[in-house]
C-alpha cells in the first residue's frame, strides 16, 4: 500500500467509525466517503460528526453536501481567478508595472 492509499484509508476508516458509532450503516460512511472526494474533505465529515452528533441520516448527508458544494465553488473560483490571470497577462503583455517607458 502506498502513502498516498495510507492516507485514504486512515481518513475512511475514521469516517467510518465516527458514523457506525452514532448507530448508522458502515456502506453510508463508505458512500459519503466515495462522494467526498478525499482525504482532507473527509476528515472534515468526520469531524463535524465528532462535533455535532448528528441524529439522523438526512443531516449526515446534508453536511456532505454542503461540503462537496463548498470544495466545488472553491474550485470555480480558483479556476476564474486562473483564467483571469491569464487573460491579464495575454491582454497587457507584460506591460503592466512598466514605468521607463512613455
Amino acid at each position: 500500500m502506498t502513502p498516498n492509499q495510507r492516507i485514504w484509508a486512515r481518513s475512511r476508516n475514521q469516517l467510518v467509525s465516527a458514523v457506525t458509532a452514532l448507530g448508522f450503516h458502515a456502506e453510508l460512511a463508505e458512500l459519503m466517503a466515495r462522494q467526498l472526494k478525499s482525504p482532507k474533505a473527509i476528515d472534515r465529515m468526520t469531524s463535524y460528526i465528532r462535533q455535532a452528533q448528528p441524529v439522523s441520516e438526512e443531516m449526515l448527508v446534508d453536511e456532505m453536501l454542503a461540503i462537496c458544494s463548498e470544495i466545488d465553488a472553491w474550485r470555480d473560483r480558483k479556476a476564474s481567478l486562473d483564467a483571469q490571470a491569464k487573460y491579464t497577462a495575454m491582454r497587457y503583455g507584460g506591460e503592466l508595472g512598466r514605468e521607463d517607458e512613455p
